[in-house]
């Protein structure tokens, strides 16, 4: 009977440690399988890399590295909750604070891009907000980038600030992450004008509450 026992014993055992070592076999091929993100050599990234990226996070720490590189001081990536908007944050070469925002899209990126990082500024300290996208913007998003002075970097922009880099260009890729941004300013005026005008006001919604009043 404890010879019975005994042997039942060795065979839980020798059942555990085969287990054991397929489930550790997988997991190294897995790991060795699998880059470390952001450990690829940048010079060697190209757009259509970024448009294979699984996800945005990859993204970010792509955009994260390149400022690094581009030698700007001040630069770090925020946490991927709770980060308000922001992507990463850096100082540019007027010593002036800006927030990023890294859209990983195929479509074109809307106005939430812009309303996100913009309300965000105060909240990192920053005077600058730039968009970051690997696809276009729609005319909404570009119009109201342009009345809150946000800095859009569309698709174009992107592929030349990468060439820049990789050629070792860096001035260039400066000028453009940094150059100003589009700016709408009829809204500014009126603002200052004694009479304002409503904009895309919602008449239905004025007639029915006058038919109830």
């Amino acid at each position: 009977m404890i010879g019975y026992i005994v042997l039942s014993l060795i065979i839980v055992f020798c059942v555990a440690a085969i287990i054991g070592i397929k489930i550790r076999n997988k997991t190294e091929m897995k790991s060795s399988s699998q880059p470390i993100e952001g450990s690829y050599n940048l010079n060697e990234i190209e757009i259509t890399d970024i448009d294979e990226m699984e996800d945005g996070s990859e993204f970010k720490m792509y955009l994260y590295r390149l400022l690094i590189e581009l030698g700007y001081s001040g630069v770090y990536k925020t946490t991927n909750s709770r980060d308000f908007g922001a992507d990463v944050v850096f100082t540019d070469r007027e010593g002036i604070r800006n927030v990023v925002q890294a859209k990983r899209n195929i479509d074109p990126v809307g106005i939430s891009a812009v309303q996100e990082v913009f309300s965000c500024m105060r909240y990192y300290k920053a005077k600058k907000a730039i968009v970051i996208a690997s696809a276009k913007f729609t005319e909404p998003c570009e119009t109201l980038a342009g009345i809150n002075h946000v800095k859009l970097l569309d698709r174009a922009d992107l592929i030349k600030i990468i060439e820049a880099f990789k050629e070792d260009d860096v001035r260039t890729a400066k000028d453009m992450i940094e150059a100003e941004p589009r700016m709408i300013l009829e809204s500014w005026f009126e603002a200052n004008s004694t009479v304002l005008h409503e904009i895309r006001k919602d008449y239905k919604a004025e007639k029915l509450v006058k038919s109830v009043m």
